[in-house]
């Protein structure tokens, strides 16, 4: 039996698929690599096996031609609200927040950073209610108060900014927790800013700064110029409480020295922090933000946000180049959050993958106050993988049309598809 059954398995197993998945023909932008050609791009067991400008299609179970798109990893949005669920009327840690899988994969967003909506007292409800049930990769930044984005006089109760207890809960959930945020202090002091920079020191994680309401007491220019770390990350750049311009509306060369000195700069466009009026001076003078993100939540996805790839679009339509767009959505983030496993479409990365297509027409976008700007590009979204799983798929590229299937049944293929069930044509007999 022994002679028998060994050659037919060797022969199994040389018919089995090397790839899981191919991504035929599309254009791959991928900043970490320095890549912005067409490539194929295969996937296997949920990770990047191989991008070159030639793969053959009999090497993949399955294959989808994606050519005239493009291929970049999975978005990564540094800053988001979904912590919900809690009951919490007019709170970020409640009824302001949103569930994350009904907005990013739909967008080409597979990870999410939720920005401060719970702290080191919170953070465990936080983690069970959604980062433990989504399918979204969601991170958090540490909200310096203890209650977290509660709104209102929680928000302001400089008691409970604890810089020890929240370097302490960072620690312990340090695969999921990436930073430390303050936001929406209305005090004259430095307090909230100075416990943010201290857990970020004790437990060697960025801070992200909100930086609230603006007062004379605590300039902007000090906060980006001496109070924030090189690696710290100012978020709202273009709200229009920032004095980012002179009265020759020239960009303020204090911005500039603060990226120099390695300050990073975040779009967080939610529903009141981006005027045309800073973004497009500021882009076409060269002051470019080093990450885009949409700070999502109940307001801001039904006003001018709507969503990240309407975010990356309006910097498209200032004369920023899709390249400049795509690493400011993927690899950037996740090298400010200190997660250079994202981002990129290295060999052996995780295989969160957007493809992307980009429309040319007339098109609109508008900012916080209700003014428009007219564009002639926007980026849909065309697939989603997470891990390598197809989470969407807006035409069925991965789908086999119905007339060539014959008898049929659905079945879930765990190899390429997480969520929609992979039809195999069982070519039955009646």
């Amino acid at each position: 039996m022994r002679t028998v059954l060994l050659p037919l398995l060797a022969c199994a197993a040389l018919a089995q698929p090397q790839y899981d998945l191919l991504l035929k023909g599309g254009t791959v932008i991928d900043g970490k690599n320095k890549i912005s050609a067409v490539r194929d791009v295969a996937i296997k067991d949920g990770k990047i096996a191989a991008v070159a400008p030639y793969i053959d299609t009999t090497k993949a179970l399955k294959v989808a031609a994606v050519a005239g798109l493009y291929v970049t990893p999975g978005l990564v949005d540094i800053h988001v609200h979904v912590y919900a669920g809690t009951g919490m009327r007019g709170a970020y840690s409640g009824d302001n927040s949103v569930y994350p899988d009904g907005h990013t994969f739909r967008s080409g967003v597979t990870t999410v950073v939720d920005a401060g909506s719970s702290g080191w007292r919170s953070f465990p409800d936080f983690k069970d209610r959604v980062i433990d049930r989504s399918k979204t990769r969601v991170l958090a930044l540490l909200n310096i108060v203890g209650k977290g984005m509660g709104g209102g006089a929680i928000e302001q109760d400089v008691s409970d900014m604890d810089a020890k207890a929240t370097s302490d809960q960072a620690m312990k959930y340090r695969d999921t927790v990436v930073g430390v945020k303050t936001a929406h202090f209305q005090g004259p002091e430095w307090v909230a800013v100075e416990r943010a920079v201290e857990a970020g020191n004790l437990a060697k994680i960025p801070v992200m700064v909100d930086f609230g309401t603006f007062r004379p007491e605590r300039p902007h220019p000090d906060l980006v110029l001496k109070k924030l770390r090189p690696g710290d990350i100012y978020t709202h750049t273009f709200l229009a409480w920032v004095p980012m311009l002179d009265d020759q509306n020239r960009v303020r060369q204090y911005l500039f020295d603060a990226q120099k000195r390695g300050v990073f700069f975040d779009v967080g466009h939610g529903g009141g922090s981006f005027v045309w009026r800073h973004a497009a001076r500021a882009v076409k003078q060269g002051f470019l933000p080093n990450s885009i993100s949409t700070d999502l939540h109940i307001t801001s996805m039904n006003a001018g946000m709507k969503d990240m790839l309407n975010v990356m679009s309006k910097f498209l339509n200032l004369g920023m180049s899709l390249d400049d767009v795509i690493v400011r959505s993927t690899w950037n983030p996740a090298s400010e959050i200190k997660r250079t496993d994202l981002g990129h479409l290295s060999v052996g990365a995780p295989a969160d993958i957007a493809v992307l297509r980009l429309e040319k027409g007339d098109f609109g976008f508008v900012d916080v106050y209700g003014a428009r700007m007219k564009g002639n590009q926007r980026l849909t979204c065309e697939l989603t993988l997470r891990d390598g799983l197809v989470v969407y798929d807006f035409n069925g590229l991965t789908r086999e049309d119905w007339d060539k299937l014959g008898n049929y049944e659905v079945q879930t293929d765990a190899r390429w598809d997480g969520t929609l069930g992979a039809v195999r044509n069982r070519n039955r007999k009646k």
